[in-house]
């Protein structure tokens, strides 16, 4: 036998010795080897035939024809899911160190019989011609403000061509949040390309209720600032590939600087917002030269902004309460029976009435369906209190948690009466302070005193200094008990 280097110094040596048998001699093989070799010209390598044959019996071979029936019906299925259905059907024929070789059998079947994966194709990007924008959740980031986690998305808008990318926080895939975060990255951009890709955004059509609406105000925003509007297919996110791409990046990138940051704790929501802007400058300095090119071949911005928000008439119902794309909000009691004009961000809700503002209230998000302030309803309900009880709303009047407890004590102790002993001191924390009352609370709970209306009075009104939850007196320490401790502990031994 001989190897490919043996081969490559045959061919060498044959052109320097007088005969072959000399040069199959200085490379140490037989001469009729050699001279075979010489004769086919090629390596040992190039001969050797295809390992086509099995070594071993195929354990799958009496049920391969019903799982290639399987495949051919759910082309998705996984071997691991098709190997437990051949465990289940054939009690002890097949162990779990088989899995393995019907994994390798499958994988071979969809390369040779199975149907055709879809193809990428590959899109060449012009200058200033294209932008996409999308949104990403981020909670897997496990971002935190104050020690809470925060619970966020991120609008997230890129230049195909440049790769230039901005973005800014919002808490739903709602036509608000794609309007201001669309607006902020423009103007931060400071110009306009030619157009604009999204996905089909069947989220912010669900959150305006209706596919018209959404289509006509999104077709204003787009006309405002003169950008032609494409969307994907549907189920077709690789068209929005450019991206959905730069959603991993950036959330790569935010992680690896949270971990160099040593805490992925804020102290508020605009440290973080000035946190995610440096990342974007970071990221964006390196494309400086790809972004001169779309600049010059960019529109310029529109001479100012559309309304971010959007604005609906809403009439006040008896209960005080509004409601606004299924969730519902209360307001003044002073507002019943009024028609008010409701502003609507990606963030707050705004309320107007006589062209003045009368509240700014958070916007709803995720699974909460309602907001009821106990300072709008609590001087009816006060006069009302069998209401309380079954109110549909009554988990939204226990400010903290401190209220909800005194609520269950003073049940407890005194029933119906303790139900107007409670809304009496939620009476107190809406017209002086709720902060007061609630350290009120904590200072009776502390000290073990019975709870009323009038002990929780006397206490906001005076004022009392309340040691702060956190205080903790620790005496001096002497390590000799620690070493009397461990000589009693060897004495036991």
């Amino acid at each position: 036998m001989m190897n490919d280097l043996q081969y490559r110094r045959l061919m060498r040596l044959r052109q320097t010795e007088k005969t072959k048998a000399i040069a199959s001699s200085r490379i140490g093989v037989d001469e009729k080897t050699a001279r075979r070799y010489m004769k086919v010209g090629k390596m040992p390598s190039e001969m050797k035939k295809e390992h086509d044959w099995n070594t071993r019996k195929d354990p799958f071979e009496d049920d391969w024809t019903a799982i290639k029936k399987l495949l051919s019906i759910n082309p998705g299925l996984e071997a691991i899911t098709i190997f437990r259905w051949l465990q289940r059907n054939n009690p002890g024929k097949y162990q779990d160190g088989q899995l393995r070789t019907l994994q390798r059998k499958v994988k071979n079947w969809r390369c040779t019989e199975g149907p055709g994966q879809e193809v990428i194709f590959e899109q060449v990007h012009q200058p200033g011609r294209l932008c996409e924008s999308d949104f990403t959740e981020m909670d897997k980031l496990n971002v935190t403000i104050n020690g809470e986690l925060f619970s966020h998305i991120l609008y997230h808008f890129v230049l195909t061509y440049s790769n230039w990318e901005t973005g800014s926080i919002c808490y739903s895939e709602s036509f608000e949040s794609l309007n201001e975060g669309f607006q902020k990255a423009l103007w931060e951009l400071g110009a306009v390309p030619e157009f604009h890709r999204t996905d089909r955004m069947s989220t912010a059509v669900n959150n305006l209720d209706e596919e018209k609406t959404f289509t006509k105000r999104y077709e204003e925003l787009l006309k405002h600032y003169d950008i032609k509007g494409e969307k994907t297919n549907a189920n077709s996110p690789n068209e929005n590939g450019d991206i959905e791409q730069r959603h991993y990046r950036i959330k790569d990138v935010i992680a690896q600087s949270l971990m160099l940051r040593g805490s992925r704790d804020f102290s508020s929501i605009g440290e973080y917002e000035e946190f995610l802007k440096k990342m974007f400058m970071e990221l964006n300095a390196g494309r400086r030269e790809k972004l001169c090119e779309e600049m010059k071949v960019m529109k310029e911005l529109p001479k100012n902004r559309c309304d971010i928000c959007t604005k609906v008439d809403v009439r006040v119902s008896r209960g005080s309460l509004i409601r606004i794309r299924n969730r519902v909000y209360s307001v003044n009691s002073r507002l019943i029976g009024e028609t008010v004009r409701v502003h609507i961000y990606a963030g707050h809700v705004e309320v107007w009435y006589g062209q003045k503002q009368v509240e700014q209230i958070p916007r709803l998000k995720g699974k909460t369906t309602h907001y009821v302030q106990y300072r709008h309803i609590i001087d009816s309900l006060i006069r009302k209190p069998g209401a309380f009880k079954n109110y549909r709303y009554m988990e939204d009047l226990f400010p903290t948690v401190r209220f909800r407890m005194v609520y269950d004590e003073l049940c407890r102790v005194s029933g119906n009466r303790g139900v107007k002993e409670y809304l009496r001191i939620l009476h107190l924390a809406a017209h002086e302070s709720e902060m007061g009352v609630d350290e009120a609370l904590r200072y009776l709970f502390l000290n073990k005193e019975g709870i009323s209306y009038e002990r929780v009075k006397e206490i906001v009104e005076l004022k009392m200094e309340l040691k702060p939850v956190t205080e903790v007196n620790i005496g001096e320490v002497s390590l000799r008990d620690y070493d009397n401790l461990m000589a009693a502990e060897e004495g036991k031994r």
